[in-house]
């Protein structure tokens, strides 16, 4: 059985799942600007008479919101039906990847082509067993291709929970964090229980995440200041489905912008999931989840010890 429908899902590998699409927007000023202040970003190239667009809103201009688009084909749909019918009826997006390849300015006419570029073999993650599929979408200004954007899915089937309360099970340890060359330092600073905030020395720009170079200025240089832990909700969402091991549904997760001036995703503890609110005062804590994993974690102020 699994053979078989293996031959059938390599079988949608090629196939489009998006023909003559048309962004339903033209590239604009407002929504630059939205993304900017959402994103904290003040380069001087998204603004002015010869404003550019950011890079990473490649995909903005092809979102097709609840209605969706003409150009959308039936194999895509086709091929998740498919993967509900084998029992693979849940759904999590696990990564992206962007090429950027000429600016997008306002007043551009986006068109695009997306194709089914592969669909893996089973596999088996934590969530559960079920395939990865991966679209590629060609995004174009007139015969010019500005920029390709491959988005990966894991269609499955969930894992069994675990019943926490049985004898001599083990609780599932928390995801960790993905640490790379520049991202190293910050994660020391957690774990000795200090927020670590990089700081441009050419400008003087804090920023969160920690990056290679300064959105402001350019300037690879850069040294630290510690956070003071003040805060206040500057965003969240409640996470209630897909379930996750090591975390009980519903919980908060917000951003929460630091008096330093830089924002940070976290969890909100201390408080129920409903009662966390906008504007919300809050006072970093370091959560020690095992021995090898340390957290940056909020507390509403007046909850905090």
């Amino acid at each position: 059985m699994d053979d078989e429908l293996a031959v059938r899902l390599k079988a949608f590998e090629g196939r489009p799942a998006a023909v003559a699409g048309r962004g339903k927007d033209p590239v604009n000023a407002p929504m630059i600007r939205h993304w900017c202040e959402a994103m904290g970003d003040n380069d001087p190239a998204y603004t002015g008479p010869d404003a550019i667009a950011p890079p990473t809103m490649l995909q903005v201009w092809t979102m097709g919101g609840l209605s969706g688009h003409t150009g959308r084909s039936g194999a895509y749909d086709e091929l998740l039906g498919l993967l509900d019918q084998a029992g693979c009826a849940s759904v999590v997006a696990t990564d992206c990847e962007q090429e950027y390849l000429l600016p997008l300015r306002p007043g551009d006419e986006v068109t695009f082509d997306a194709v089914i570029e592969s669909v893996s073999e089973r596999k088996t993650t934590r969530l559960g067993t079920g395939y990865f599929v991966t679209t590629r979408m060609d995004v174009r200004v007139g015969r010019d291709l500005v920029g390709t954007h491959r988005f990966r899915i894991l269609k499955y089937a969930p894992a069994a929970r675990n019943q926490r309360n049985q004898p001599n099970q083990q609780a599932p340890r928390r995801p960790r964090p993905v640490v790379n060359r520049d991202n190293a330092g910050f994660w020391e600073g957690v774990r000795r229980h200090r927020l670590l905030i990089q700081r441009c020395t050419g400008c003087g720009t804090p920023r969160h995440p920690w990056l290679p170079g300064c959105n402001g200025c350019g300037s690879l240089d850069w040294d630290t200041v510690e956070a003071s832990g003040d805060g206040t909700v500057y965003s969240y969402v409640v996470m209630h489905h897909p379930p996750f091991p090591a975390f009980d549904p519903p919980h908060a997760v917000a951003l929460v912008e630091l008096a330093e001036g830089v924002r940070m995703i976290s969890n909100i503890i201390g408080v129920p999931y409903d009662k966390v609110r906008i504007g919300m005062p809050v006072r970093l804590e370091f959560q020690d989840c095992d021995a090898e994993l340390v957290l940056p974690v909020f507390r509403p102020r007046e909850a905090a010890v």
